[in-house]
């Protein structure tokens, strides 16, 4: 083996002899060397020269550095019907730097009159910006083109010789197919998809997403090398609204305020307010929330709903920005009010689970109170005589309700207040939720006064929201539900990601005073102050109020209606609102309830709300009851106006601290 590897060894030393390894170590040698020259070199070049060769290269290629906007999700009702969504669409873009380079000199030219043609840009503005700026790469000169009018122009630019440097930017524009309906809820989005008001603020981040980026060069061969990083588009939004049900409720709203516009105050709507919460009592899912007046999503800046053009060319920047707040603002969620009548179910509830009423007293009301050292006036100033705890609240006795406050006490009165959620958030999804803690009375500061007043549903505040969730709470067995407005969250693709359950915040009342109550609120409808609410084939239960609004001496009122349909086991809740009427008795309850009548008579069918067998019954019989008699002679207009008949209201009575409704005897 060793004499093998010998004999390879001598052949190797005659194939490469010493002379020939010598010059191989030399030419290994100068190539060293020649590498290490030649990194110096390119390290010095790099060093010293190296941004303006990077320069010239870059001057050769053409760098890309293009946005790929996501697409916001879609807001979309109970039913599948899309309410608001993302349109594509495209922004026109000019690279000024490559439409100046041009060797053509009719590129301008050309590139203008395109430009000015397709789009309908102005020919001098165009020129101008070019002459101003002619470095920009990156000039965008219309947003929001839409598809038909973008395809038009490609066209043109293939038919079209020497159109140099423009290209059309992707981009989506949001659009509310319905425009104004359900404006308040749905709310809008701007240019930079941040939600402004409505589902589209709280649900902003969810209906969002990212925006993806296309980069890299391009160079004259036509090589490219290019890094895409996709979009990610937002999800959508499944509201608990009806489309169909939210269409009914507007357009009752809307023929109410045609029918009173200017009938009192020249040229303004036929009320301040106007508002409708339709609501499942059994979950705290919103149906519908209405308000008036409303907008046009897709020009929310749009102020001729409410104010004559002459009005807004005149109003400054500091009024204009009151009045789009104004205009935007969600009535049933961003506006408190005193409560009225409506209040009155709450006291009574409150009796029956402190112990303080068992529902078999009776009370004598001659007309008024003394309570403290005033006389507090029931609404009828007759008096009613001699009322059951079922007829305080069908005929809306104050002077009853006062006797059921004094009987809980301040303590347990305005503890039940915090357990029906008075004075506290709701928790509605829902932006600028009113706070009206500030607005109640705690143990320590309420009076004996405060308390009578207080039982029938004036000198403190809530929200629509508030008073929505809580009634629902009084019909539905005690269940307190967080109300909400959306339903489910899902992707683009339609699968669920996120359900929104329904949520029972805690117990208000137990089942047997929740059915008791119910009991009451079905009289108020068959005999009492809301006899003009009844629809035909349907059992329904509810409270009207009349709120006189501070300052009173002004004779602004608010109305009211709250109901739940069939009472005995309610499917649906309706709250309807009018604020400071433009009519001349603003305190009349006729007008709340021809409103919440039609509103019912067509929402009831449309829900497929179970019918009764028998109907509601028109009325007791008045010539067998003295008392409903009674009421009955009196005039319906006095309903509910906290103490003060209508037009009984003298201002030399009126006292700032909220005692209008009051006499003090020695002024008698």
């Amino acid at each position: 083996m060793a004499r093998k590897k010998k004999r390879r060894f001598d052949y190797l030393r005659k194939k490469f002899p010493k002379r020939m390894q010598t010059k191989l170590v030399l030419l290994f040698a100068v190539i060293i060397l020649v590498f290490v020259a030649l990194i110096a070199r390119i390290t010095y070049i790099n060093v010293s020269k190296g941004d303006e060769y990077t320069k010239t290269v870059l001057s050769q290629q053409q760098y890309s550095n293009t946005v790929i906007p996501f697409q916001r999700g879609n807001i979309i009702d109970r039913n599948g019907t899309t309410v608001a969504t993302s349109e594509r669409v495209y922004n026109v873009v000019l690279d000024v730097m490559e439409l100046l380079a041009d060797e053509n000199k009719t590129a301008v030219d050309t590139t203008v009159q395109a430009l000015v043609s397709s789009f309908g840009l102005d020919e001098n503005e165009l020129r101008q910006q070019i002459k101003d700026s002619p470095k920009s790469q990156y000039l965008i000169l219309k947003k929001a083109v839409d598809y038909d009018t973008a395809k038009a122009y490609e066209k043109l630019e293939k038919e079209t010789k020497h159109i140099t440097g423009v290209w059309l930017e992707d981009d989506y524009k949001r659009v509310y197919p319905y425009n104004s309906l359900a404006s308040d809820l749905i709310g809008f989005a701007n240019e930079d998809n941040i939600g402004s008001i409505g589902i589209e603020s709280s649900y902003n981040s969810v209906l969002n997403g990212t925006n993806g980026r296309s980069y890299g060069y391009q160079t004259d061969n036509a090589s490219s090398e290019y890094t895409v990083q996709e979009a990610v588009d937002g999800n959508n939004v499944v509201s608990t609204i009806d489309v169909t049900l939210q269409n009914l409720i507007e357009t009752a709203i809307l023929d109410f305020n045609n029918a009173h516009k200017g009938q009192v105050r020249t040229g303004e709507p036929g009320s301040a307010n106007t508002a409708v919460m339709v609501m499942d009592p059994n979950s705290g899912e919103i149906l519908a929330e209405a308000s008036y007046p409303n907008f046009d999503l897709n020009n929310p800046r749009d102020l001729t709903a409410k104010y004559e053009q002459a009005a807004i060319d005149a109003m400054s920047d500091e009024e204009l920005s009151t009045a789009y707040n104004d205009l935007w603002r969600n009535f049933c969620v961003s506006d408190a009010f005193e409560p009225g009548s409506t209040a009155k179910p709450f006291t009574v509830a409150a009796g029956f689970e402190t112990g303080a009423i068992t529902g078999d007293e009776s009370f004598y009301c001659g007309g008024y109170e003394h309570v403290g050292d005033y006389d507090i006036y029931c609404h009828n100033r007759s008096g009613h005589g001699t009322v059951s705890v079922e007829e305080t609240i069908a005929y809306s006795c104050n002077v009853g309700l006062m006797d059921i406050a004094a009987k809980i006490g301040v303590a347990n009165f305005t503890r039940y207040q915090r357990i029906f959620g008075f004075g506290q958030y709701t928790g509605v999804d829902l932006p600028l939720e009113a706070s009206t803690e500030a607005l109640l009375y705690d143990a320590d500061t309420m009076e004996e006064t405060d308390l009578a007043t207080n039982s029938f549903g004036q000198n403190f505040n809530v929200t629509m929201t508030q008073m929505s969730a809580a009634f629902a709470s009084l019909v539905n067995g005690g269940n307190y539900y967080e109300p909400h407005t959306v339903k489910e969250v899902q992707d683009q693709s339609g699968r669920v990601l996120e359900t929104k359950d329904p949520q029972i915040v805690r117990k208000t009342i137990s089942e047997e005073t929740s059915e008791t109550i119910k009991k009451y609120l079905k009289a108020v409808v068959e005999y009492g102050t809301g006899t003009g609410t009844q629809v035909e084939g349907y059992s329904i239960g509810g409270k009207t109020g009349t709120a006189e609004k501070i300052p009173r001496e002004e004779g602004k009122y608010l109305l009211s209606f709250i109901g739940a349909v069939p009472i005995e086991n309610p499917e649906v809740l309706v709250y309807v609102v009018i604020d400071e009427p433009n009519v001349e008795d603003q305190s009349s309850s006729t007008y709340i309830m021809e409103l919440s009548q039609t509103i019912l008579s067509q929402i009831l069918p449309y829900l497929n709300i179970t019918k009764t067998a028998e109907g509601q019954a028109a009325s007791r019989d008045t010539d067998t009851d003295a008392v409903t008699q009674e009421y009955t002679n009196y005039d319906e207009s006095y309903t509910d106006t906290y103490g003060n008949s209508s037009g009984d209201y003298s201002t030399e009575d009126y006292n700032p601290d909220y005692t209008d409704w009051v006499t003090d005897p020695a002024t008698e």
